[in-house]
């Protein structure tokens, strides 16, 4: 290989390496504005919900970053197949890491404002629901710096499950509105709660479906499996 050559191929080998450690920064971001959510639910946390509402204008920033390196790479790199995969697959998965930092800062509003409220029924369904949709994001962000598509599946068959927490919260809530007035506002705000951590689990489905695809080259099934033990077996999807 002449010297030009070699030198260009490892100076695009740096760039998609760069690419990927952006992405993984902007994941951990918005991992931990989840998390920080989910401990403002469970623990009714102020504090935690203030830190995950501050992080969002760094996750935004980071996404206009990623944006610029990106389209710098593909007017000076001009990539093909893989490569080329990887690096359109990094616009897409920005703009669902921005919306799911939207999302976490959002329910760690609505935690704020269920502290002014006694409630006199258990939080743990929805903090089952915010565990679950906390491991999806670490899990796929994992497969984004590895290159990991076994685990982007792992993630896909994961969502029904979050489907399901969903849809029983969501009647559970509704029986508590029916019940007592008194339960209309303060459900209100969970049930919103619940709906956000359900996009949340949405997006990070649609970022496994985009590794898999610039790994693999391939399109997951539009159909997911149900929600049952089997969700979390890695599992090739023609089997």
């Amino acid at each position: 290989m002449p010297e030009s050559t070699e030198h260009l191929v490892k100076s695009f080998d740096i760039d998609l390496k760069k690419l990927r450690d952006m992405l993984t920064e902007m994941g951990g971001i918005v991992e931990s504005q989840v998390a920080l959510a989910a401990e403002a639910i469970a623990n009714r946390d102020t504090a935690a919900a203030t830190r995950a509402v501050e992080a969002d204008p760094q996750v935004d920033a980071l996404e206009r970053e990623i944006e610029q390196f990106v389209i710098r790479m593909l007017a000076l790199r001009q990539p093909m197949a893989g490569d080329l995969r990887m690096i359109v697959a990094a616009l897409k998965i920005t703009g669902d890491l921005e919306r799911i930092g939207d999302y976490a800062a959002n329910v760690a509003k609505r935690s704020i404002v269920l502290g002014q409220y006694a409630l006199p029924y258990s939080l743990t369904g929805l903090a089952h629901m915010a565990h679950m949709v906390q491991e999806q994001l670490k899990l796929i962000i994992d497969a984004i710096g590895s290159s990991d598509s076994a685990k982007a599946i792992d993630v896909w068959r994961s969502d029904r499950v979050v489907d399901d927490i969903y849809t029983a919260l969501f009647r559970e809530l509704i029986t508590y509105m029916m019940e007592d007035p008194r339960n209309i506002t303060p459900c209100t705000h969970l049930l919103f709660i619940a709906k956000n951590l359900e996009r949340i689990g949405d997006h990070a489905t649609n970022i496994a479906e985009t590794v898999y695809y610039a790994v693999e080259g391939e399109v997951l099934p539009d159909t997911r499996p149900k929600g049952d033990s089997s969700a979390y077996a890695i599992v090739h999807p023609k089997e």
